[in-house]
């Protein structure tokens, strides 16, 4: 399994006030991917000069929380090494979310923290 790209993912009730800060501190807009799951997640991509990424996404939480974006190549080995270490499938998505794009999984690790593990679909 190859890691192609590791950031953070910051999920927020006030996407727009997240991304107007990250924006304040000099990263753009790259994208936006709507329609995420059943829960009709939206995401925006931002990058700075420096090529530094930081995600931003809506969700249901009563605060701000922040979660580990990885990109693999091969998300079925992924999600099999982080299984074997404990991780487990996160709150109400599927063991495989799919969308037009890509595959992904959302796992939390033993001791709390989520990874948002993600293949793109070529």
């Amino acid at each position: 399994m190859k890691i192609t790209s590791f950031n953070p993912l910051v999920v927020s009730r006030d996407p727009e006030a997240v991304i107007a800060l990250f924006e304040a501190l000099g990263f753009q807009r790259q994208h936006t991917k709507t329609g995420i799951s059943d829960l009709n997640i939206t995401g925006v991509r931002l990058k700075d000069a420096n090529g530094f990424h930081v995600d931003v996404a809506n969700g249901d939480f009563p605060g701000d929380r922040t979660l580990i974006r990885m990109n693999v190549d091969d998300l079925d080995e992924a999600v099999e090494l982080l299984t074997a270490r404990g991780f487990k499938k996160a709150g109400s998505f599927k063991e495989t979310e799919v969308t037009p794009s890509s595959r992904f999984n959302i796992m939390i690790s033993p001791t709390g923290f989520v990874m948002n593990v993600i293949q793109h679909i070529q």
